[in-house]
């Protein structure tokens, strides 16, 4: 409901904007009521809620394709994207994270949180940017926009790279700094002393012991990172000339189409919804003391 509002409320349709500015206000009427925009707001809501539940988003009025097909072929980008991002933000941030708590207190502990602060503070389209000049201009060894298709595999994992790093890098420096904290304060606890006691290794209590246990904070913040590069991926598409959602989004507001706009609002309303139910499910596989205290 707040979707639909919030977007009728906006000035504009999408006639004139499909018409232009050069059009009459006779056709821009006419036109209105071919696309149903002269209808009331509350039958096009209930024919919105009702093609939701029938499995039929609609058909857009820019592209003249079903959402629906729109849809699937700009995740076949994005998803794949956000994956490629996750993964390397989560190596990053663990090796580093867990580095730095090793050594609180120390040069490489202070090092990793500078880095960290930088790594937050760069904009991530400007970033991208600077990727471009050197991987793609001056190096060339990527090419500097636009998405091949999965056809030619190697050439579209190729086109994803430069777009990743550049999501990943501000992922990584937040997710270290959640790291650090949440190994640090694990190190605290009895059973690591215990662990040391018997003979192990630093890494073998590390990655072992303490990383297991301090993994529920970093897991919340791994899956609002996905759910974000999922529904952020807008600049940073748009950068690199990516056929994706957020592109999509982008060119269907400035069309004025909201058929489109409200199911893929409504589509990454949804994915957020089932990324964090997973994440709450992953934390009694985590860690199994959870279900003793579960209601």
């Amino acid at each position: 409901m707040v979707v639909f509002l919030l977007l009728d409320i906006l000035p504009g349709n999408a006639a004139e904007v499909m018409l232009g500015e050069s059009a009459t206000p006779e056709a821009v009427q006419a036109y209105s009521a071919k696309l149903g925009l002269d209808r009331p707001p509350l039958a096009r809501y209930a024919s919105w809620m009702t093609g939701m539940a029938q499995g039929d988003l609609g058909r857009s009025i820019s592209y003249d394709t079903p959402v629906a097909e729109l849809v699937a072929e700009r995740l076949v980008v994005t998803v794949p994207l956000a994956l490629m991002a996750m993964l390397l933000a989560t190596a990053i941030a663990l090796t580093l994270g867990i580095y730095a708590a090793s050594r609180h207190n120390a040069m490489g502990d202070i090092g990793v949180m500078a880095v960290s602060q930088i790594g937050i503070a760069i904009p991530n389209f400007w970033f991208a940017i600077l990727l471009i000049l050197l991987f793609a201009v001056k190096l060339q060894w990527f090419s500097a926009g636009g998405f091949s298709g999965w056809d030619e595999p190697w050439e579209a994992f190729k086109s994803l790279v430069l777009p990743a790093i550049s999501l990943a890098v501000v992922q990584a420096a937040i997710l270290a700094r959640i790291t650090r904290s949440a190994v640090l304060d694990v190190l605290r606890e009895d059973f690591v002393r215990s662990a040391r006691a018997k003979g192990l290794s630093q890494r073998a209590v590390l990655w072992r012991h303490v990383l297991r246990n301090a993994f529920v904070p970093v897991l919340t913040v791994m899956g609002l990172q996905f759910a974000n590069l999922l529904t952020g991926t807008i600049v940073v598409e748009n950068v690199f000339y990516l056929p994706g959602l957020g592109r999509l989004v982008f060119q269907a507001i400035a069309n004025r189409d909201l058929a489109l706009v409200r199911n893929i609002v409504m589509l990454l309303a949804a994915a957020v919804i089932v990324i964090n139910f997973v994440v709450d499910v992953l934390y009694a596989v985590i860690d199994p003391r959870l279900k003793l205290h579960a209601p």
